[in-house]
């Protein structure tokens, strides 16, 4: 580990250690807004860390700042967090100027679309999104669509656009927003907008389940080495150590595949990394969060154990911005598309 990666993982498991205690997460379920946390966060730079220092950025490296959020994720951390790093990093990319505070994105399901306009007034954008994360408590979301035939990003406030609001598994609130010819603050040209937002959202969603893949792999460990039933620890029988292989193979195989596609989109997302990450994590959040519970039995089934922190949020991330079968869809058409001769060289990076 680098020295700056050392005194990252210091600085951000301080922060969670002191913010970010049961309680807090049990009150920002209720709908609670943890201001605490997020300042400690902001003042020591890690919500911007994924932008550019030209942009207001951190200075650190991209896969540092997926480190940052690999750990948020470690820590169950009830915040925006991924969302405002893909938000800024997409607005920097296309040259708008990114605003402080948490942010989110939006449309975030494929069948949802929204349509850009100007006229006299200014610019303007139109259109529903659905299951928008954390829509009902950021300021501003990063919005992506067309604009006269071009593929564009903008930036535009929540306020009057938020409507019902549900949760997803993991009690984090998924909103509605209704845009009706709203305000853009600023709007630009950016390549591939939609495409792109769904493999940042991706790569991040990936990067956060390895994190608490991390979290429910160590849990198991020492609960397994704790619990002594027939006289000695549950660890000792070779039932509960084929399950605990098992689930170290999942999480090795997750934290690989999702450490291979931040390398690979230290500049934008990199599809193909994008797709092998998403399904490897996907499938291992399944698998993993299923051998977790098993091996801490019924305790591990109550809201009074810390595990369900950890494995609602694997069932939760695994289905956004595409669940494993989506992105094994488009790594077979990819693979398709460039022939039987390509595969090899695709699969070793020659």
């Amino acid at each position: 580990m680098s020295e700056i990666r050392d005194d990252l993982l210091k600085t951000v498991d301080r922060i969670f250690d002191e913010h970010c205690p049961k309680q807090l997460r049990e009150s920002a379920e209720a709908g609670e807004w943890p201001l605490a946390l997020w300042q400690a966060l902001e003042e020591v730079g890690v919500t911007r860390a994924a932008l550019p220092e030209t942009a207001g950025g951190a200075g650190i490296e991209f896969e540092d700042a997926m480190f940052a959020l690999r750990r948020s994720a470690y820590h169950g951390v009830p915040l925006p967090l991924a969302e405002t790093m893909l938000a800024g990093r997409m607005l920097a990319a296309a040259g708008v100027d990114v605003p402080e505070g948490a942010l989110t994105v939006a449309p975030v399901l494929g069948d949802d679309a929204l349509s850009f306009a100007q006229d006299a007034v200014g610019a303007t954008v139109s259109g529903t999104a659905r299951r928008v994360p954390w829509g009902n408590a950021c300021v501003h979301a990063m919005v992506a669509g067309e604009f006269e035939g071009r593929e564009v990003v903008g930036l535009v406030l929540t306020a009057g656009a938020a409507g019902p609001v549900e949760k997803n598994l993991a009690g984090e609130p998924r909103a509605l927003l209704s845009f009706d010819r709203t305000p853009l603050i600023a709007f630009a040209e950016l390549k591939g907008a939609r495409a792109r937002l769904m493999a940042e959202g991706a790569l991040y969603r990936s990067v956060q389940m390895a994190g608490a893949l991390e979290r429910i792999l160590e849990s198991s460990l020492q609960y397994a080495n704790e619990r002594v039933q027939f006289g000695r620890p549950i660890a000792k029988f070779q039932a509960i150590q084929h399950m605990l292989a098992v689930l170290a193979g999942h999480v090795a195989a997750a934290s690989a595949a999702a450490d291979a596609a931040v390398e690979a989109s230290s500049a934008a997302p990199d599809e193909f990394a994008v797709s092998v990450a998403k399904s490897r994590t996907g499938e291992a959040a399944g698998k993993g969060a299923e051998i977790a519970h098993q091996v801490h039995g019924a305790m591990g089934y109550t809201r009074e154990h810390n595990l369900h922190y950890s494995t609602r949020r694997l069932w939760s991330w695994r289905d956004e911005f595409g669940n494993e079968s989506y992105w094994q869809s488009r790594l077979g058409r990819m693979i398709a598309s460039r022939g039987a001769d390509a595969l090899w060289p695709l699969l070793t990076g020659s």
